[in-house]
């Protein structure tokens, strides 16, 4: 199945702290939003990964911020399940689908989407997707690139999650709001459930 139909909301994660990674994993998947994705950005992230990965079995947790074929090969090492990059070189491309993982490149202009369609890439992730130009850009890549489907992610929030999963173009978005840095500083997995669970209440 495609990443983009596991779950209408992709949470979006950055772990400072590798002690709440798995709490964090278990509320999400309690709240049915079992695909997450953790950015590279921090230092415990690849451990985080890990620990997910051998502890919280339901979870499909992924990396993102992927930039090099090193990303790649660290992540593969951690567990990762899938791959998510803010945006694609070729070389990129290519070492993305030599991973053997699913994946979700990156684009945010009709030439990277199309340069991406040649290669047989069709499900692609739309970064930064408010900057970029949000929904009245996704609905106009709809008429001439009616084939490929969008996980945007970047700006988007509660209320205007429903907006992009409106559109035939989009699978599913990307979002951050769901683990508010106040509720991992409190261990406050309650409250991380309850937005699970009403992202996933989205589709």
């Amino acid at each position: 199945m495609s990443l983009l139909d596991l779950a209408p909301v992709i949470p979006v994660v950055v772990i400072d702290d590798v002690e709440t990674a798995v709490p964090l994993a278990r509320a999400l998947v309690a709240g049915g939003l079992p695909v997450i994705e953790v950015t590279l950005r921090t230092a415990d992230a690849l451990e985080a990964i890990a620990r997910i990965v051998a502890e919280v079995p339901e979870a499909v947790v992924g990396a993102g911020t992927i930039r090099t074929s090193d990303d790649i090969a660290a992540c593969l090492v951690a567990g990762a399940k899938f791959l998510v990059s803010p945006g694609t070189t070729l070389s990129l491309a290519d070492a993305m689908a030599a991973s053997g993982l699913p994946y979700l490149p990156g684009a945010a202009t009709a030439t990277e989407v199309m340069a991406l369609a040649e290669r047989g890439l069709k499900e692609l992730k739309f970064f930064p997707a408010e900057p970029a130009g949000g929904i009245p850009y996704l609905k106009a890549l709809a008429g001439p690139l009616p084939d490929v489907r969008f996980c945007p992610t970047g700006g988007i929030r509660p209320a205007t999650a429903p907006d992009y999963l409106a559109l035939p173009n989009v699978g599913c978005v990307g979002g951050t709001w769901l683990t508010p840095a106040d509720a991992l500083a409190a261990g406050d997995w309650g409250r991380v459930e309850k937005l699970a669970a009403e992202a996933a209440a989205l589709r």
